[in-house]
């Protein structure tokens, strides 16, 4: 049968139903929203950027950036559309999400191969190859399908979404534009604070209400990299100076020194208009985080168009479930990608959508299932989710500690950028082999 069914009209169910679109497979991409919504997105727009406009780094020699380069040389089609909507955001790659949705959504309605259908699906289809990429916000009936499918309990974190203000009502007298240690060009916005102001801001954060959780979210487990900055504040003073508010590297060139901390914010949107703050995703109360913000130098007069919010995110154990080709082991013709996997990110969410777009294709090509040698950072990250020894699994972006270690020892920190360079040398020699896979 040429024909494939996605569930899910995110980042990852659309990158894989272009893929079977390019390989002229018909495809019936499923998307609740808007007639179903969730406790994040705001539009009904697919492949919407939910938490951060930013898909991470784009220096080829970090984890994130070589990802995107790999994706970048496999076709992606979700990578291409951030790049026409990049705003400035340094070394970076940041869209405007309103134009990057846009692009999604125009691409998906306007391929004759694939066939949007706006409903909630509620079972896992037995008679088609399926891509259940639902993601991190799946329905309570599909997630007990799926349960009732892998045969486990339902693992789940916190994910939470960062305020944005109008960059019209920031105080640049306070404020001033620099990139960390002058990367890239001038993008970010960054407020500064002294000793004083940062101890004010701090007692303030730490003993701001909370919004609060309902009985099955109590025993929460948060992902690391995505900490609300209340959680984060709550680990010790000094714990914000040294992640998000770090001030390391920033110069204000009006007074020629590095402040105590600083808080970032970065384009949002392509007109420059709305700026995120970096960072501060939270779950504090509304008018908690009104008042939070414009104690920061810089925002007393902050007009806020969007608040931080928390939502659940849901993912299966991929470890006992999946294959690195992203197949289950119970139903070869059954394929999870997206965060539902316990990937975490933006573009780890494209990368597994592509992979399961590309091997749903050869599955019904009767061609062999792409399995990808760790050499390479999707390859890397796939076999990371499926290794079967990962018995206390949790969420994981793309990192250098997954990647296959290189078979020359370098020793000592001057080379560690050597080594950086050389597994992203070797990675995309690879990934250039597999063109047209």
């Amino acid at each position: 049968m040429n024909k494939a069914i996605i569930i899910g009209g995110g980042l990852a169910g659309t990158e894989a139903a272009l893929q079977l679109a390019k390989r002229q497979i018909n495809v019936d991409l499923y998307e609740m929203r808007p007639e179903k919504t969730t406790g994040a997105h705001s539009t009904g727009d697919l492949g919407e950027l939910v938490c951060s406009n930013s898909l991470g780094s784009n220096d080829v020699n970090s984890a994130s950036g070589l990802l995107k380069e790999e994706l970048r040389r496999l076709g992606s089609f979700l990578i291409e559309f951030a790049d026409e909507t990049a705003v400035p955001a340094g070394s970076a790659l940041a869209a405007d999400r309103t134009l990057f949705a846009e692009k999604v959504t125009s691409a998906i309605n306007d391929n004759p191969y694939i066939n949007l259908i706006k409903k909630e699906i509620t079972h896992i289809p037995t008679d088609t190859p399926v891509i259940v990429a639902s993601g991190p916000l799946t329905s309570e009936l599909l997630t007990q399908e799926i349960i009732k499918f892998t045969g486990t309990d339902n693992f789940y974190f916190f994910d939470a979404i960062a305020p944005i203000v109008e960059k019209d009502s920031i105080n640049f007298e306070k404020a001033f534009w620099a990139n960390r240690y002058n990367k890239g060009e001038t993008s970010y916005i960054n407020c500064p604070m002294d000793k004083e102001e940062y101890e004010i801001f701090y007692e303030k954060l730490i003993n701001s209400p909370v919004i609060e959780l309902k009985d099955f979210e109590k025993n929460a487990k948060f992902f690391e990299s995505c900490l609300p900055v209340e959680v984060l504040g709550k680990r010790g003073k000094d714990t914000l100076r040294y992640g998000p508010l770090k001030p390391v590297g920033l110069i204000d060139e009006r007074t020629n020194k590095q402040n105590y901390a600083v808080v970032q914010l970065r384009q949002d949107n392509k007109a420059a208009t709305l700026y995120n703050l970096v960072g501060f995703q939270t779950n504090l109360k509304w008018s908690a985080q009104k008042e939070l913000i414009k104690c920061i130098p810089g925002l007393e007069n902050a007009e806020i168009v969007r608040y931080g919010v928390m939502h659940r995110n849901t993912f299966i154990h991929s470890p006992s479930i999946l294959t690195p080709g992203l197949q289950t082991h119970k139903r070869n013709d059954l394929f999870f990608a997206g965060q539902i996997t316990g990937v975490e990110g933006y573009t780890e969410s494209i990368a597994t959508g592509l992979l399961a777009g590309i091997n749903a294709s050869r599955l019904i090509e009767k061609k062999e299932i792409l399995i990808l040698e760790p050499v390479s950072m999707l390859g890397a990250l796939c076999s990371y989710i499926a290794h079967p020894e990962h018995k206390k699994f949790q969420p994981v972006n793309s990192n250098w500690g997954i990647i296959e270690p290189l078979e020359i020892k370098l020793k000592g920190r001057k080379n560690k950028d050597e080594k950086k360079k050389l597994c992203s040398e070797r990675a995309l020699s690879y990934i250039n082999l597999l063109r047209g896979s």
